[in-house]
């Protein structure tokens, strides 16, 4: 028996992170992923917004690094949970429990249509500036296209 889903779309919301009471971090977050084929009356494609659940490190780093709007690509399980409502009545409910999840675009790409926010509490002074100067590489500009050797 095989349950393996692939998705790549973009956040809808913020990624919530939360624990558990006994400490174990998990983030909830929806994917909005376009379906391959146009619909015939109207010529667009629609869109599917699916559930995300993501546990432990997987978790802790969607929340970190990922926010509304950005790409990612998750990969993982189908997750089918029943559940109680306020009233009592039985609701079943899809998700997807994440594995893997990965950047979906470059930073430069995020950058160049205005998604990733210089001043956003994901980007708290922890990020990832580029090689230093003493590691003995350096980072090249683009240039005017022509390599450097």
């Amino acid at each position: 028996m095989l349950n393996h889903i692939s998705l790549m779309g973009r956040l809808t919301r913020d990624p919530e992170l939360r624990y558990t009471q006994a400490g174990t971090p998990v983030a909830s977050f929806s994917l909005a992923v376009d379906r391959d084929f146009a619909s015939k009356e109207s010529g667009e494609r629609q869109t599917d917004f699916i559930d995300i659940v993501a546990w432990r490190q997987t978790g802790e780093f969607v929340s970190k690094y990922f926010q509304k709007g950005s790409m990612a690509v998750v990969t993982g399980r189908l997750q089918i949970r029943d559940w109680q409502d306020k009233e009592g009545n039985k609701r079943r409910s899809a998700e997807v429990v994440a594995d893997n999840i990965y950047f979906g675009e470059s930073k430069r790409s995020r950058e160049s249509e205005g998604g990733y926010r210089e001043n956003s509490p994901r980007s708290s002074g922890n990020s990832y500036d580029g090689p230093s100067k003493s590691s003995g590489f350096a980072e090249l500009d683009d240039g005017d296209g022509e390599l450097p050797f």
